[in-house]
C-alpha cells in the first residue's frame, strides 16, 4: 500500500482535488492521506464535504491580514511536521496556491516525488496572477509528474525543458467535479438560492478575489458592476463575497443596498454550479469559472489583464477586460443587450470528465515502477 500525501488549501484546490481523492480511496494499491492547511479554513473543509470527503490532518496556519511571507512560513512548517509524521511516499498538490507550492517544496526537501495536477499553466507575468505565476512556475522545476490539463500546458513545459516522459496532458479535473454533481445536489440548490434571488430573471455571476486586484482596481471593477445593475435593471447581479477583509469591506461600501446586486455569502459547489447554469454572463478573474463557464454555454468577461486559460479567449468563449471601467461596461453591454447562452456550450476545451482517472494510473504506475507509461 503507498501511502499519498494530498495538501489541499483552498475551496478551488478542494473542488479539483476531490475526484482525484475519492479515484485514490478507489484504488487498491494507494492510500491518501488528506491535509487541509486551512487557507480557505471554513470554505475548503465544507467543499470536501460535499463530495463525502474528510481531511485526516487540519493545520491552523491562517491570521488576520497576515503578509505572504508570513502565511510561507507557516505552512512550510505546518506541512513538514505533517510529512514527518505520515511518512508519505508521494506527494500530490493542485495549482499554483501557496498550499501547493509549500506542500511541494516541504516534500522535495524530504526527497518525496510531487505529483502536480493542473501544471504547465502560464501567463510569463510575475504580477498577473500575483504570486502564482511565480509558484507554479517554481513549483515545475521539483515536480516528478506533470499532469497538465491542456496541450498548450504541456507545450509550455516542454519549452521549459521538463523531460518529455514526466509530461501527461490530463484534461482539467474541474470537468470531472461537474461529473460529480447529481440532479438531487442541483435541485436542492436550486430550492436554496430562489429564496434569496429570482432565478427566471437574467443573472450576471460576478466574483473578484485575486491579490492583484486589491485596491484601486477593485473599486473600478465595482464601479462597474453597479453601472450595469443601472442600465440593466431587469437582470439581478448575484455576488458571493470573498471573506478575505480586503475584499469583503470594499464591496459592501460599494455596492450594497442595491435592490438588483445580491451579495451573499460564498455560495457551495453545487449552488455555484446552480447560478452558472442560469446565468446569461460571468465577471469574474476566477481560473475555475473560466474552465468551468464553457460547459454551461456561459460567456465569462475575465477582469484581468493576462489569463493562462486562452483556450476559451481564443474559441470566444471568454473576454480579457482587466480592471478596465470602460471595456467592462462596453463589453457587458454588448452581451447583456441580448443576452444569450453559447451555441457552443456542448464542447469544454479544459476536459472530458476523464482527468481524475488518468491521474491516479500514472501515479500507482510511477509508486511502482519509479516511471510512468506512456
Amino acid at each position: 500500500m503507498q501511502r499519498i500525501a494530498v495538501v489541499v488549501g483552498t475551496r478551488p484546490e478542494a473542488i479539483k482535488l476531490a475526484p482525484v481523492i475519492q479515484k485514490l480511496e478507489g484504488q487498491s494499491g494507494l492510500q491518501p492521506l488528506v491535509c487541509n492547511t486551512g487557507q480557505h479554513d471554513q470554505l475548503c473543509g465544507e467543499t470536501l464535504a460535499w463530495f463525502g470527503l474528510n481531511a485526516d490532518v487540519k493545520l491552523d496556519v491562517m491570521r488576520p491580514n497576515q503578509g505572504l511571507a508570513a502565511l510561507q512560513s507557516r505552512l512550510l512548517t505546518g506541512l513538514d511536521t505533517f510529512l514527518a509524521a505520515s511518512s508519505p511516499d508521494g506527494l500530490l498538490v493542485q495549482g499554483d496556491t501557496m498550499s501547493a507550492f509549500c506542500g511541494a517544496l516541504a516534500a522535495f526537501y524530504r526527497r518525496l516525488p510531487v505529483f502536480h495536477v493542473e501544471a504547465g499553466l502560464r501567463s510569463y507575468h510575475l504580477g498577473e496572477p500575483f504570486p502564482e505565476e511565480a509558484l507554479r512556475q517554481m513549483l515545475a522545476r521539483i515536480a516528478a509528474l506533470h499532469f497538465a490539463p491542456t496541450t498548450a500546458a504541456q507545450q509550455a513545459l516542454l519549452a521549459e525543458h521538463i523531460p518529455p516522459d514526466n509530461i501527461h496532458v490530463t484534461g482539467n479535473t474541474v470537468i470531472d467535479a461537474l461529473n460529480c454533481l447529481t440532479d438531487t445536489a442541483l435541485a436542492e440548490a436550486r430550492q436554496r438560492l430562489e429564496a434569496r434571488v429570482d432565478l427566471t430573471l437574467p443573472l450576471v455571476l460576478v466574483t473578484v478575489h485575486r491579490r492583484e486586484n486589491h485596491g484601486p482596481r477593485l473599486e473600478q471593477i465595482l464601479r462597474a458592476v453597479d453601472t450595469l445593475s443601472r442600465l440593466y435593471p431587469a437582470c439581478r447581479f448575484i455576488l458571493p463575497v470573498h471573506p478575505n477583509p480586503n475584499v469583503k469591506q470594499a464591496v459592501h461600501a460599494a455596492l450594497s443596498g442595491r435592490d438588483t446586486i445580491i451579495l451573499t455569502e460564498p455560495l457551495s459547489y453545487p449552488e455555484l454550479v446552480c447560478v452558472m447554469q442560469n446565468a446569461v454572463l460571468a465577471l469574474s478573474d476566477s481560473g475555475g469559472i473560466q474552465e468551468e463557464a464553457p460547459s454551461f454555454g456561459l460567456p465569462v468577461l475575465v477582469l484581468r489583464y493576462e489569463t493562462e486559460r486562452r483556450e476559451g479567449l481564443e474559441l470566444g468563449l471568454a473576454r480579457l477586460v482587466g480592471a478596465d471601467y470602460e471595456m467592462i461596461v462596453r463589453e457587458a453591454c454588448s452581451i447583456l443587450q441580448s443576452p444569450s447562452k453559447i451555441s457552443t456550450h456542448f464542447f469544454n476545451p479544459y476536459g472530458d470528465g476523464k482527468a481524475a482517472e488518468r491521474i491516479v494510473t500514472l501515479i500507482e504506475y510511477y509508486t511502482r515502477y519509479g516511471a510512468t507509461e506512456q
